[in-house]
């Protein structure tokens, strides 16, 4: 087994660290094994750095039988309430905190009593919802984490931009950004590692967390929809394909289900954006995997599934630099991305290769019925530059490493 050094995740530190004093409490969420718990040992040190002492700084991984005992919030506030000594500042760290029964209550108690900053992480999106929302309204600041990124594998890897081959490109695209995966030589041991993390994932954050009793059911939503990824979904659809293996699934069961798989962030959805009429369409909507390795274990078709591949991959790199994506709908089709920061829109088009006149024009003519001037790209792993009449055409590696 190689062993990399791991990296800063400066992408999300320099987000996080102008929170470090604030009494806001820092929310961190991301699908699991993406990297929390290092991202808090990275703060911890930096508060150290700063001259925080070691005593000052108190972090509990709810998944650490070291700290099986604390199962409901008055168990942590007992427990916290031992480990403060004097009237300084501490710093909280919560790992996983939605194994504590009632938790909220006590990260409450704790803002309104003590002298504290606190940082919580959790592998649900929900965490942010119910009464952990309602008792913070307005009173906390969120974070969503995912995968490395091309750029942080090339760092971990000492990989220069120059030094990047398209195998390397193509092990990213097909194998994800996994922190741990990289400690891994062999295709094989990638793959047990995924397999694993895919069960943990459903068995732990969808079928326990959500009470599921039909697990074979959502067993063949989930595979369903990862081998779908980039193709756009509707109740309808789903339905259909439950008819076609001979199972009846209603409609209540079914959303229930995506429910649980978007919390899990498993997967995202991208719902669909009207360019035309600026607003939110809701219906058929698109889901992509937060990690791509996560597909590859369900689905090896590398011929079928690379168009996909890269659109889920150019996704992901969007979201994780900031941007709010969507699914655009023109009048005569749609634009694989429209994506909005800070009130400025840019629309992407994602194709593996631009190899025959047909394609070119499919993708480039793809933004004909967007009126505005913002930027408008299409991203392909062709390293010759296509790009004509305003449209900018950029290589995947490229895009990637900026």
């Amino acid at each position: 087994m190689e062993v990399y050094p791991m990296i800063k995740r400066e992408d999300y530190l320099v987000r996080i660290r102008p929170f470090y004093e604030s009494d806001l409490v820092k929310v961190i969420v991301g699908i699991r094994r993406c990297g929390k718990s290092v991202l808090l040992r990275q703060i911890a040190e930096e508060l150290q750095e700063k001259g925080t002492e070691p005593d000052h700084l108190l972090y509990i991984n709810f998944e650490d039988l070291e700290f099986g005992m604390l199962q409901t919030a008055m168990d942590l506030h007992r427990y916290i309430k031992e480990k403060i000594k004097d009237s300084k500042k501490y710093y909280l760290f919560f790992d996983e905190i939605q194994n504590v029964e009632d938790f909220e209550k006590a990260i409450n108690s704790f803002r309104a009593t003590m002298n504290v900053s606190i940082f919580i992480t959790g592998s649900n999106s929900r965490l942010l919802s119910g009464e952990l929302a309602t008792l913070l309204s307005g009173r906390y600041v969120s974070f969503q984490i995912y995968p490395f990124r091309l750029r942080e594998v090339c760092e971990l890897k000492g990989i220069a931009k120059e030094q990047l081959t398209e195998d390397i490109l193509l092990d990213y695209v097909i194998w994800g950004g996994m922190p741990q995966r990289f400690q891994f030589q062999t295709e094989a041991e990638t793959k047990v590692f995924l397999t694993d993390l895919y069960n943990s994932i459903v068995l732990r954050d969808i079928v326990q967390r959500n009470k599921i009793k039909e697990v074979d059911g959502l067993n063949r939503l989930v595979e369903y929809m990862v081998t779908n990824t980039s193709q756009t979904f509707s109740a309808v659809s789903i339905t259909k394909y439950f008819e076609s293996i001979n199972r009846k699934i209603s409609t209540e069961t079914l959303y229930g289900y995506l429910d649980g798989i978007v919390s899990a962030m498993i997967m995202k959805k991208a719902v669909r954006y009207d360019i035309r009429g600026k607003k939110i369409l809701t219906r058929m909507d698109k889901y992509y995997l937060t990690d791509t390795g996560l597909g590859s274990i369900k689905n090896t078709g590398f011929k079928r599934e690379i168009g996909a591949m890269l659109e889920n991959v150019v996704y992901n790199e969007l979201l994780t630099r900031g941007y709010e994506v969507y699914v655009g709908k023109t009048p005569k089709g749609e634009i694989d991305f429209v994506a909005i920061k800070d009130g400025k829109k840019e629309y992407y088009q994602v194709t593996y290769l631009l190899a025959a006149e047909e394609v070119i024009k499919r993708e480039f003519e793809a933004f004909s019925h967007v009126a505005d001037n913002y930027p408008k790209y299409v991203i392909s792993m062709d390293k010759f530059d296509f790009s004509r009449e305003g449209i900018i055409h950029k290589n995947l590696a490229d895009f990637l490493m900026e």
